[in-house]
């Protein structure tokens, strides 16, 4: 049987009120970026999976804030985002590990959509979402998401680079109800780096 490829979210998406909310913790969130201060950073480059299509015309209908679910998943999507696996192993250099900095969150419930497993597949989705190179098309899906009634404010999505844990993307009307913890602390001196480096075979190079 022939793969079908993933195609525009479904009008449903954008237009039902009948998805279900799920309320998450902003205490689970992890981020990572090469700046100790300035989060949470919503970006409106247009350059991300699931930025705000208007960004290519200089309009972006929101702003778009990538986070992990877990420590692990962080690193995955960002240190290793555009690395390659040598015989098992990435290779990182000591001096861009420790260019990296963790920045953990508190506040209000999140409102999130859940858009993997049973809800994804419902809303005619499927792993390409987290997989496709086709930005232009996963755009729109994060659209359809901010423009539903329910104004959520954001949605969990399967990790392309982690693919058995779970993202978020936040969108920047959340602004208010996350609080970044201060200080930030250095990735190499994060709790759980030692364990997480081993899982994803991180070698210091």
């Amino acid at each position: 049987m022939a793969a079908t490829a993933l195609g525009l979210p479904p009008p449903t998406l954008a237009s039902s009120d009948n998805l279900v909310v799920t309320e998450f913790d902003p205490t689970q969130l992890y981020r990572i970026s090469r700046f100790q201060s300035g989060e949470p950073f919503f970006g409106r480059s247009g350059a991300n999976r699931f930025d705000a299509p208007g960004c290519e015309l200089g309009a972006p209908e929101f702003g778009a804030c990538y986070l992990g679910c877990t420590l692990e998943v962080a690193i995955a999507e960002t240190l290793l985002h555009d690395e390659i696996a040598v015989d098992g192993e990435f290779q990182v250099s000591l001096d861009t590990l420790n260019s990296r900095y963790v920045h953990r969150f508190s506040g209000e419930q999140l409102r999130l959509l859940d858009l993997t497993g049973a809800t994804l597949k419902r809303m005619a989705g499927h792993a390409e979402l987290a997989g496709t190179a086709d930005y232009s098309l996963t755009q729109q899906w994060a659209k359809a998401v901010f423009d539903n009634p329910l104004a959520f404010d954001g949605f969990l999505y399967m990790s392309r680079h982690l693919n058995t844990e779970r993202a978020v993307v936040l969108f920047d009307r959340a602004a208010g109800k996350i609080v970044h913890i201060f200080p930030s602390s250095a990735l190499t001196n994060t709790s759980g780096f030692a364990a997480a480096a081993i899982m994803l075979s991180i070698v210091a190079a």
